[in-house]
């Protein structure tokens, strides 16, 4: 699922990291990937993927089926694919549910956060 921010790319991914801590959704790790193909010589739009989660919420998918920890922790990739269009792309709570064949009462434990990241996106 894709939201488009009407913010800038820092801004968003600065909103986004903050929301998180504000809420103390623990995140493992910040990739900029621009800087990243940047130091092989490639070029690419700005970048970031954000992998976040709370192991509260994650660990009884994982106990349900352990494969479902390829999707776990959650990430958020922010992208700039053109000047001034900003989205934030998420594999949505029922793709991961019905990825992993998990018991639908698990989608409470994901689902909160597409309403999380639509709600830091708001103007």
């Amino acid at each position: 699922m894709s939201f488009k921010s009407p913010y800038l790319f820092d801004d968003t991914v600065q909103r986004l990291l903050a929301a998180f801590a504000d809420r103390s959704i623990k995140v493992f790790a910040t990739i900029d990937q621009r800087a990243e193909a940047l130091a092989v010589g490639l070029t690419m739009p700005p970048t970031t993927l954000i992998l976040f989660g709370n192991p509260r919420a994650g660990t009884p998918l994982m106990l349900a089926n352990p494969q479902s920890g390829v999707d776990l922790p959650l990430k958020a990739l922010v992208v700039e694919p053109s000047p001034g269009r900003v989205e934030v792309i998420l594999n949505s709570a029922a793709y991961i549910i019905r990825r992993h064949a998990l018991p639908a009462e698990l989608l409470a434990n994901l689902a909160p956060v597409e309403r999380l990241v639509a709600g830091i996106l708001r103007t």
